[in-house]
């Protein structure tokens, strides 16, 4: 097979449980659909979501102050096209764009061919955009829906497929469940439709998380060509001081991917110094990595301004679409089924869950009321002012 083949496999392989949950979820429909007892027909995701649509959109409105963009609308993708459309969120670089499209469409078909060849196509780009891969393809069974470019992606293959199988797994009578989980379902499509309405609002942030992206995504980019390019000596001697995994010799590229994959400041940075370093000016390095790689400490400290805009910005967002949530659903019973349902919980564990940006949110909301969310789409907290809202407020 050789190594290129070997790496595309294990990049299947790492995604396994998440597809061995969608066999699950297509296996368990079908099941059901067979089955004569079961004789139960939901709503379409279609259905719910175009009869909810009109009222969420000037409810979500009303709630924050600001404007819905015209053309707005929702779309449901099957499952491979959802998973290309996550390829698109990535924010690569430009140079790398097509590349990412092409590794997510490859991915979603399962296609270790396609993979090994992008990976001999550009294995620097591989490295760098395969983490994201990893990550969001391995969350689509969790993952009701996104916004992209003023469109709603609502993932209908897991909306569709979950109630039936909550109500299957119940057991008969099934008539007898169907008012609760049929609610709840509800409950999920207005949620989901919901957050991203918020999301559909907050153009600038967008444009400033895509720009703070991008750019760790260069840097990436840059150090995964330096690893790349090490010498023999070199790689063996970084493994051995980082305690890696020892490599054969003749598996070259997974020497170094496993150094890339260990240096690479989103995992190397955070896991080593936590959340803490999003507040730091300044990021020390071990001399003896240093030394083998001397453009690491630069690398680090160019990527401290982006990844802290990024965090923050973001954080923000999603605060923003779950303080919304929690406002205009708290008294909606579809809502309320579906946290029981779907989530074991309810209103009261729901609004107590921890959250930085749903905190910050609340913060400047019960000072500023609805101006609070123009406020933030306008002038973005840092990270600082995410954990000290009051320091946010102090400078308003």
């Amino acid at each position: 097979m050789g190594e290129v083949g070997e790496f595309a496999e294990a990049l299947i392989d790492q995604i396994g449980v998440e597809l061995n949950e969608e066999r699950e979820i297509a296996d368990t429909a079908l099941k059901i659909s067979e089955d004569p007892e079961f004789r139960i027909k939901f709503e379409s995701t279609r259905e719910i979501a175009g009869e909810v649509l009109a009222r969420l959109k000037a409810e979500a409105s009303g709630f924050t102050g600001l404007e819905i963009p015209d053309g707005v609308g929702v779309e449901f993708p099957g499952l491979a096209e959802f998973k290309i459309m996550k390829g698109r969120k990535v924010c690569p670089t430009q140079g790398a764009r097509g590349f990412v499209g092409e590794l997510f469409e490859a991915i979603s078909r399962e296609d270790t061919e396609g993979i090994s060849g992008l990976i001999r196509r550009d294995t620097a780009m591989f490295l760098t955009y395969s983490t994201y891969a990893k990550s969001y393809i391995s969350k689509i069974t969790t993952t009701y829906g996104d916004y992209l470019d003023s469109r709603i992606y609502l993932n209908e293959f897991v909306l569709s497929r979950y109630p039936q199988i909550i109500l299957y797994k119940r057991g008969a009578p099934y008539e007898a469940g169907y008012g609760q989980v049929n609610a709840a379902y509800r409950g999920a499509v207005k949620m989901t439709v919901l957050e991203e309405l918020v999301h559909s609002m907050q153009g600038s942030l967008h444009d400033a998380n895509r720009e703070a992206v991008t750019e760790v995504n260069r840097l990436n980019e840059e150090l995964a060509g330096i690893i790349l390019s090490l010498g023999d000596r070199d790689a063996r001697e970084l493994t051995d001081y980082l305690q890696l995994q020892e490599v054969p010799d003749d598996f070259p590229i997974a020497r170094r991917a496993n150094l890339f994959f260990m240096l690479n400041p989103d995992n190397f940075v955070m896991n080593a110094l936590g959340p803490k370093v999003l507040t730091f000016t300044k990021v020390e390095v071990d001399p003896k990595i240093a030394e083998r790689v001397p453009r690491l400490p630069g690398i680090y400290q160019e990527w401290l301004g982006p990844i802290q805009r990024h965090e923050s910005v973001f954080a923000a967002m999603e605060g923003m679409a779950e303080f919304c949530v929690q406002g205009v659903l708290a008294g909606d019973a579809d809502f309320a089924e579906y946290l029981r349902i779907f989530t074991g919980t309810d209103i009261t564990a729901y609004r107590i869950r921890k959250s930085a940006g749903r905190d910050f949110v609340r913060a400047v909301f019960d000072r500023h009321g609805t101006g609070a969310f123009g406020r933030i789409v306008r002038d973005p907290p840092t990270t600082k002012e995410l954990g000290e809202p009051q320091a946010y407020l102090d400078r308003q």
